[in-house]
């Protein structure tokens, strides 16, 4: 990504999501691949024109992305280092995003390293409705690291990867053919390549100056105290919101714990482990808790206004009319419709037609139907 888009990404706010994890990691015993040549820093108009400008009316911008690049500098080195690769390579990241996980391009490209979807699901991360790896810090610079690696034994130099990192490999290709130079200051004074992939690359050797000797360029890399999180293991399906609002971690600090979750939800499909704060285990396992079942009301006696005396038995026929409903047709007899479906074993979507033949029971009193005689 150019210089203006990187700087136009904000600082993310909030809590540090990835010092701790970051740091672990950054410890973990790998066995590095076969070392790879080191990266020649070059000092040429075209960086000297970039560490001007980061030195002077760009500073503030390049100070913001020194401030974030102590929270990841360490992992990236490291991931580095385990493949064998320079480590001058991390600062591609500074240009790519000014180190901002949460950084989105205007076409799309996402994260630290700026992947487009498709490239990210190449190297391994998953891209879906659910999880965007690409706003993991360490995987997305792990996947980076890969591509990176594959460019430069494509191309053989790491100015060329870095190029085709920005550009895409295609278009590197077509300029090295039209001009026959496999040298990317060569091919940046041709018109083959963008200007943006012409000064991604100057830009980043600007950088790798300036992390080098710091000092010498007043800027100062500080590493920030890392944030003490743990790990909870959660439901397919939670929704963060209600989460929140039940075990007192604001939803703000899950989302900023959790940049992968594309939504305030876990995807479905299976349990899911949620980083929060140290601390917080268990007020959240808590709120996780089903609710605890209410007691049902203990039923004393229950009173009928029917006298008592033996079941009613369905003794009468009537023959349904036009118009009849079940409940109208237990009314008339004075019993109910529940007692009418279940002497005609009817069900509750069952539908009756004028000419049925239903039974009942007839529990009205005698004045009501006295000479009222035959099938009703």
């Amino acid at each position: 990504m150019a210089e203006q888009e990187a700087a136009s990404e904000t600082e993310p706010t909030g809590v540090d999501p990835w010092a701790e994890a970051l740091a672990e990691s950054s410890r973990a015993e790998v066995l590095p691949e076969a070392p790879k040549p080191a990266y020649p820093v070059a000092l040429n108009p075209q960086v000297q024109f970039f560490l001007d400008r980061f030195t002077g009316d760009r500073r503030d911008v390049v100070t913001l992305w020194v401030g974030r690049a102590g929270r990841y500098l360490t992992m990236i080195r490291n991931v580095l280092k385990r493949r064998g690769m320079p480590e001058e390579l991390a600062y591609t990241a500074m240009i790519e995003s000014g180190y901002n996980p949460r950084a989105v391009s205007r076409v799309g490209a996402k994260g630290m390293w700026q992947f487009m979807a498709q490239t990210a699901r190449r190297y391994g991360l998953r891209v879906d409705q659910w999880i965007d790896e690409r706003l993991d810090p360490e995987k997305s610079t792990v996947a980076a690291a890969a591509y990176l690696r594959d460019l430069y034994t494509m191309f053989g130099s790491w100015s060329l990867a870095q190029a085709a990192y920005n550009a895409g490999e295609v278009k590197v290709s077509r300029a090295i053919r039209a001009t026959g130079s496999s040298d990317f200051w060569t091919l940046a004074q041709s018109k083959h390549l963008r200007r943006e992939t012409k000064d991604f690359v100057p830009q980043i050797h600007a950088a790798t100056l300036i992390g080098k000797d710091p000092e010498r360029y007043g800027f100062e890399f500080t590493e920030p105290e890392p944030l003490a999180v743990e790990t909870v293991t959660v439901p397919a399906s939670t929704d963060l919101r209600r989460l929140a609002a039940r075990s007192g971690v604001s939803l703000e600090t899950l989302r900023a714990l959790n940049p992968v979750l594309v939504r305030p939800v876990t995807p479905p499909g299976g349990a899911w482990t949620l980083v929060i704060p140290v601390g917080s285990r268990p007020g959240v396992q808590a709120a996780l808790a089903p609710p605890a079942a209410k007691p049902r009301p203990t039923v004393v006696a229950r009173t009928s206004s029917r006298p008592a005396g033996p079941a009613a038995a369905p003794d009468t026929i009537h023959v349904v009319k036009p118009r009849d409903t079940v409940t109208s047709i237990a009314k008339r007899y004075g019993v109910t419709a529940g007692d009418v479906m279940r002497w005609n074993r009817l069900e509750e979507q069952t539908r009756i037609r004028p000419g049925d033949r239903l039974r009942v029971a007839d529990l009205r009193p005698s004045a009501e139907h006295a000479g009222q005689g035959g099938f009703r």
